[in-house]
């Protein structure tokens, strides 16, 4: 097995190109270890509507990446506190689908440290049936990657926060995310320690029946590529929004001066239709801003622009762009 340094990169972006890279192009045949540290992120499933599963306003408000990975699965909370790993292999029958394989040398370092850690039913790793780790699948050709977290001294608050869903109703065709109970695995150390020396250890009992680590340097041919990659792909709207499922949203507010109920189908991360109904409105009339909003990026700055050159009083009197954003977003 080949370990790759990622040079202590922590943009989600550029890791998630590194693990792409070496699946897709790296020459050797032999097997990869890769350990990754993101600073605050959210990162989503492949299958996933990431307007559904993160809390939008938490996220803007506090700078957190969000990040659609090439795996399924659900998504999760990513910061300084949280090791990633990554086994890049051939994806023969003994591999994909086998979490059980290489969640083993993860469980085995672990137990050795004293924490009782154990193989889930939903290919989590848990200690006293808390989630330590989730973990997922991918492949291409005939590589895959089986990657996981490790939950060793992460910001529990923000896994709340940042996930917790804010819209009134969504319905989307896309994954939801299973909410677990989770718990940091420093709270199970007899004696803490800090990430660095924890991964080292587990690096060093991964490694620890061969004869020497075995280890690769991305050099500068590999470094252009995955910052193209991460560029072109994990750095774009279209990529971590745009690619959401399908989803329908419908909201119903009541004002002073009567009741507003909108109505919008989303694809692709655009309006494609958007009805008006209630007591405040004129079906005729209203039909003017629904054209407006047709074709808008669903977000809150998108739309925002938009409404901005737009008197709204002419369709709701007495409503506020305040109040008429906290019905479109």
């Amino acid at each position: 097995m080949i370990y790759v340094d990622n040079e202590n990169t922590v943009d989600p972006r550029i890791n998630l190109a590194i693990e792409e890279h070496l699946l897709r192009n790296f020459s050797h045949s032999e097997d990869i270890l890769l350990f990754y540290i993101n600073e605050p992120s959210i990162i989503i499933g492949r299958n996933q509507n990431a307007l559904e599963e993160i809390n939008h306003k938490y996220v803007l408000e506090n700078q957190i990446h969000v990040v659609r990975r090439l795996s399924g699965g659900g998504a999760v909370y990513h910061d300084l506190g949280n090791l990633n790993y990554s086994f890049i292999t051939g994806n023969g029958k003994e591999n994909f689908n086998n979490f059980k394989k290489f969640t083993a040398p993860i469980i085995q370092a672990l137990q050795d440290l004293g924490v009782k850690a154990e193989l889930g039913k939903r290919n989590d790793i848990l200690v006293d049936k808390r989630k330590i780790s989730g973990n997922a699948q991918y492949l291409t050709g005939t590589r895959m990657v089986s990657h996981g977290t490790l939950l060793f001294n992460s910001d529990l608050s923000h896994v709340d926060q940042a996930l917790q869903v804010k819209m009134n109703k969504i319905t989307s065709k896309g994954i939801k995310s299973v909410r677990s109970s989770v718990v940091n695995i420093i709270e199970f150390l007899s004696q803490p320690i800090e990430m660095d020396s924890f991964r080292k250890y587990l690096l060093n009992s991964i490694f620890r029946n061969s004869q020497q680590l075995n280890a690769y340097e991305l050099a500068e041919d590999d470094w252009r590529a995955i910052n193209k990659l991460a560029e072109e792909r994990y750095s774009r709207w279209e990529w971590n929004f745009g690619r959401s499922p399908d989803f329908n949203v419908h909201v119903v507010k009541r004002f002073p001066a009567g009741e507003i109920d909108v109505r919008i189908e989303v694809q692709r991360g655009n309006i494609a239709e958007i009805r008006f109904y209630g007591d405040l409105i004129d079906s005729a009339y209203i039909s003017d801003l629904e054209e407006k909003l047709m074709g808008v990026r669903y977000d809150k700055f998108h739309l925002t622009e938009v409404t901005k050159g737009i008197d709204l009083s002419d369709y709701f009197p007495g409503v506020s762009a305040t109040e008429f954003m906290s019905i479109l977003y």
